[in-house]
């Protein structure tokens, strides 16, 4: 099986490392980002070239997004089009609506998007120790199950706490909605201008069977997340409004 990986914290991500040592027993390739991505959700490069360099057997580093990286390589910078792509394991959970902001997350959504089956993995931690290698076991073991799900419609998210020993439960979640507690802070530039950074307190989530609450509770979270998202309930009230058109 022909793999591509990549992620959103860049070439260097042990992460990223476990899972090509987890699947080598595969045709792995690596195409992740020169710098780290994270926050860049699905941006896509039109209006200048990116650049691929060979770091490697199979391996580059592509000064583009996450998306970039997948976008160009299923389009031809690859010898030839992978059978799955698999972003991550990134540092930190992508949860609920943290999939809006991941550019791991758009990774995976835009390989679903060309026809290649998508798979974001993350782990619940930002410090270290971290445990990716049970993360990169747990995809290697169960990823031709995973491929036997996938469909054209959805990419698969999967989430795992950040432990020693991995967990015994496996959740089919629903994304959570996420409430951030973000602020921003502002300096001042000694030579006029204001410099302004976010910051916050982390996050707190809402809802149950959601893979938030799967993490929380220490069971790992899978998500089949759709491509295109449509409330039908919701529509039904709007297709019943009386719109103007004059």
């Amino acid at each position: 099986m022909r793999i591509l990986l990549t992620n959103d914290d860049g070439i260097k991500s042990p992460g990223l490392d476990a899972l090509r040592q987890s699947l080598s027993s595969h045709d792995v390739w690596v195409v992740a980002p020169a710098q780290e991505q994270s926050g860049k959700s699905h941006s896509i490069t039109f209006l200048e070239p990116v650049k691929f360099n060979q770091l490697g057997d199979q391996i580059f580093s592509c000064e583009g997004s996450p998306a970039d990286c997948v976008m160009f390589s299923v389009l031809g910078a690859l010898p030839e089009k992978p059978d799955v792509v698999i972003s991550g394991i990134n540092i930190g959970p992508n949860l609920g609506t943290d999939l809006i902001y991941s550019g791991t997350a758009a990774a995976a959504r835009q390989a679903a998007l060309m026809g290649v089956p998508g798979i974001a993995v993350s782990t619940d931690s930002f410090t270290a120790p971290f445990y990716f290698s049970n993360t990169a076991d747990f995809i290697a073991a169960n990823l031709d199950l995973m491929l036997s799900l996938w469909r054209s419609d959805h990419f698969i998210n999967v989430n795992t706490p950040n432990q020693p020993e991995f967990p015994s439960e496996v959740r089919i979640t629903a994304p959570s909605r996420r409430n951030y507690r973000d602020k921003v802070v502002r300096f001042d530039g000694p030579r006029g201008g204001s410099y302004f950074f976010l910051d916050g307190i982390g996050a707190s989530f809402s809802g149950e069977g959601t893979d938030s609450e799967a993490i929380s509770e220490g069971a790992v979270s899978v998500s089949p997340i759709f491509l295109h998202p449509q409330n039908r309930k919701e529509a039904e009230v709007y297709e019943k409004a009386e719109f103007r058109t004059k």
